[in-house]
């Protein structure tokens, strides 16, 4: 199956504030300079590209003296590697020297500058990444990305093993740009190349890997991706573990966060969740909730049904959206089973405002004659106990009921 290319959406890219500023900086007798890479491919999918990338034959310190001499504001963020970004008003531009590779480790290359707009197309990953568009709107293709991007085909170019070699990340660059672009199945030289260069996972940075997997499991495709890495063994690679492709085709299902989406493939329990921090590097942020998902499964483990008192204790100690959440990943397994009760009782929560808070606090016990001190924490954690287990009552009698009991414990622990 093809897909129709959006020729207008060439226009549109050249007809861009920052992109007209940028190429009018740039000009210059003798040089050339073309827009590259994923801008051109989204442009050609009627996509607005976020990321604007210029290649040109300038080197960087003609780069930096031109723009600045034209009002822009150059900034030298790769300059060893030759590349200048200009803050243009329209968002940054990234401006790099054509490049050829001398040496590579597999994670850095040693390049050289050069003024060869093919030959630096073919130190690219894949055909659709290596277009270039003029200034006067003529498209390059030098690497037959333009078929492969309208017949849905993420080809490496030239010899897979090779990219691969050159950088280790494209292993996953690769089920990526299938899971947003491909349609089909993969491309079974660059498949075959992926696992047998799998070994060479671990020799990349943990935090390249979390941006590149949390990337993939965004993508459209990304669930049939991943059940082809699970299939080939690479996804116990980065994971560490097996994957719940069901959970995971849900929470796309649902358009949850990325994050979200790496919970239900691989968190069953806290453990899980500590194993990808450190595995894949995360934040306190994604761990904390790879963490409350974990909790949140524990609550909801062995239940046949969840009644509406128990909804809205779940929703009191977990949070509704969490709670939500965690549902739609499990639904259609055995247990729990959501009822129209369980249906009728999150639509309330939700029209309510959200969960219902627990009606007492540390000033109340020390109203009614407690010290402060360790007792009321305690106290008030008895309490919050029996309100969960009588489904958050909100009501003023029980809440005298839960005062009682808090006060109780106290004097009792005194």
């Amino acid at each position: 199956m093809t897909r129709d290319l959006d020729q207008g959406g060439l226009t549109a890219l050249l007809d861009r504030p920052g992109v007209r500023r940028a190429f009018a900086a740039l000009d210059e007798p003798g040089a050339e300079t073309r827009l590259i890479g994923g801008c051109v491919r989204d442009a050609l999918l009627g996509i607005a590209a976020a990321d604007i990338d210029l290649a040109t034959t300038l080197l960087p310190e003609a780069v930096l003296a031109r723009a600045r001499a034209a009002g822009l504001k150059a900034v030298p963020t790769g300059i060893e590697h030759g590349t200048v970004t200009l803050i243009t008003g329209d968002g940054p531009i990234e401006v790099t020297t054509l490049r050829e590779d001398v040496e590579t480790d597999g994670r850095h290359a040693v390049v050289r500058f050069g003024s060869d707009f093919a030959q630096d197309a073919e130190r690219r990953d894949f055909t659709v990444n290596a277009l270039s568009l003029g200034r006067d709107g003529q498209l390059h293709d030098t690497t037959g990305g333009l078929a492969d991007l309208r017949n849905r085909r993420v080809c490496f170019i030239g010899d897979p093993a090779t990219r691969i070699r050159e950088d280790a990340l494209r292993i996953l660059r690769f089920f990526r740009f299938h899971a947003r672009f491909g349609g089909g199945p993969p491309d079974a030289a660059a498949l075959a190349a992926c696992v047998a260069a799998r070994d060479s996972l671990g020799r990349l940075s943990r935090e390249r890997i979390r941006d590149e997997f949390l990337k993939l499991l965004a993508a459209s495709g990304g669930p049939e991706m991943v059940t082809i890495l699970s299939g080939t063994g690479l996804l116990a690679r980065i994971t560490g573990g097996v994957g719940e492709l069901g959970r995971l085709e849900r929470a796309a299902s649902a358009k949850l966060t990325s994050v979200m989406r790496l919970a239900a493939l691989a968190v069953g329990a806290r453990h899980d969740a500590d194993r990808l921090r450190d595995r894949l590097r995360l934040s306190n942020q994604e761990h904390g909730q790879l963490t409350a998902y974990a909790d949140a499964l524990a609550a909801l483990h062995g239940r046949e049904t969840i009644d509406a008192p128990s909804t809205r204790s779940l929703a009191a100690e977990h949070g509704l959206t969490l709670l939500i959440e965690t549902l739609a990943i499990l639904a259609g397994e055995p247990r729990p089973r959501l009822t129209d009760e369980t249906q009728q009782a999150l639509l309330a929560l939700g029209g309510a405002g959200g969960p219902p808070s627990f009606p007492l606090a540390g000033a109340d016990l020390v109203a009614a004659g407690i010290p402060p001190g360790p007792a009321i924490g305690r106290a008030l954690a008895a309490a919050r106990r029996l309100w969960l287990e009588r489904g958050c009552p909100s009501d003023a009698e029980e809440r005298t009921t839960l005062l009682e009991h808090a006060l109780d414990h106290a004097r009792a622990h005194a």
